[in-house]
């Protein structure tokens, strides 16, 4: 049979049974249209997570001492410079950049101005002293490199630290919420060996001047990343250990060797830190778990749509059965009448599947709008909670294609096989 006579058949047969394919085509965009509403609603969350509150960049392994081990009660499993140069000469690694914690507690307490207002507060700060490859794409101003005590400290902020800032702090004291380019520059007090809540350590009290050099998505989360040097600078200036690192950062030259690298380290007595690596993956394994049941539903909803089509299409075959045997006795063939009433399947498949698809979208782009326009700041919001990728989309028009198909398939067969002699006889 010809494209252009089954088109015709099949548009025919639509328009006399349209009531039966509205609600077949209904039923397949209510499926459609919630499973990909779903998907994008996981992958959109889901994509927050991975790039914004917990970033990652698979090519990092950060090593850090062993708690505690017979290693480093012997003597072993300490990060000095030795053990640094032994990480570094691990086959796979590109790059290593050190890390010291100042070992002491620090306080700042700033009174002026601030971005147009007026501050004054008392706060604890954690500093981390870092080798300068590690944030240098980041740094804004200056070198980041220690240039002495008399010298302001550069410093630089945690973006998600700042992201925290303007949209919890800074509401709520009304103060500016700021940028990263706007920061660039600021200075503010630092005292380390001093704490208003802890003990500090017997050495003396350092007194300097931090100045805030960029933001960066490696930088201390809930504190200031400094130069390596100037840290090792003030742990000896309070009689702290100023010999080993607290971490070291590994840059392996390709994803797929992590794994090795990971094992590598473990054996040499050393310890993984993959806390916001677990982090990033429990949360995920949330998102995954809820959209995957909310999308099994869905799905359930195309059966019962595929289930809907078939009782349509067997019904319609009964009430035809006269029709169709007058054109099987006139040379329709038996994958001719298949033909049709699967064409009428995909048909009503397709609209429902593409109908589905684009209320999702449609729905999708409402409730951005309305999130914006009334859900308050809140950190990490996104401006977007979806997103659907182009294989998503299509997925959604095949699955109602498909759905139909399945649905149409058994009802096809039985009026393919319908007799036109006895049809027409009885």
């Amino acid at each position: 049979m010809r494209l252009s006579a089954l088109s015709r058949l099949v548009r025919l047969s639509l328009a006399r049974e349209r009531k039966g394919a509205f609600f077949s085509a209904f039923g397949v965009a209510v499926g459609v249209g919630a499973l990909v509403f779903f998907v994008g609603l996981g992958l959109g969350v889901g994509r927050v997570i991975r790039e914004r509150i917990f970033p990652t960049d698979a090519r990092l392994v950060d090593v850090v001492p062993p708690a505690v081990s017979l290693g480093s009660l012997l003597g072993g499993g300490k990060l000095d410079n030795e053990t640094v140069e032994r990480l570094a000469a691990l086959p796979g690694v590109e790059k290593v950049y050190r890390k010291m914690n100042v070992r002491v507690p620090a306080v700042s307490r700033y009174e002026g101005a601030f971005f147009g207002s007026r501050l004054r507060m008392g706060m604890e700060v954690l500093a981390v002293g870092v080798d300068p490859g590690l944030v240098e794409k980041d740094v804004q101003l200056g070198a980041f490199k220690d240039s002495g005590p008399d010298q302001p400290i550069p410093a630089v902020i945690s973006t998600r630290l700042l992201e925290i800032y303007n949209k919890t702090f800074a509401p709520a004291r009304k103060l500016p919420q700021l940028s990263p380019q706007m920061i660039v520059g600021f200075g503010f007090p630092v005292e380390f060996n001093r704490s208003y809540v802890a003990q500090a350590a017997p050495g003396p009290t350092t007194a300097a001047q931090a100045q805030v050099v960029g933001a960066s998505d490696r930088g201390l989360l809930a504190g200031i990343t400094i130069p390596l040097d100037t840290a090792i600078r003030l742990n000896k200036a309070s009689g702290v250990d100023g010999e080993t690192f607290t971490g070291v950062t590994l840059v392996a030259q390709d994803p797929s060797q992590v794994s090795r690298l990971v094992a590598a380290v473990k054996e040499m007595g050393l310890e993984i830190d993959d806390q916001e690596r677990r982090l990033a993956e429990n949360a995920g394994a949330a998102v995954t778990l809820t959209t995957s049941a909310l999308a099994l539903l869905s799905i359930l909803i195309c059966v019962l749509a595929a289930v809907n089509i078939a009782h349509a299409l067997s019904a319609s075959v009964r009430a035809r059965a006269k029709e169709i045997g007058v054109m099987q006795a006139v040379g329709a063939s038996r994958s001719d009448v298949r033909n049709i009433v699967l064409a009428e399947a995909g048909v009503v498949g397709l609209l429902g599947g593409a109908t589905g698809t684009a209320l999702a979208l449609l729905l999708a782009f409402a409730i951005n709008r309305l999130a914006a326009r009334y859900l308050p700041d809140f950190p990490f919001k996104p401006d977007s909670f979806f997103s659907f990728p182009w294989p998503v989309v299509l997925g959604g028009v095949a699955l109602g294609l498909v759905a139909a198909l399945a649905g149409a398939y058994f009802p096809s067969r039985r009026a393919a096989a319908t007799d036109p002699a006895r049809t027409l006889a009885g």
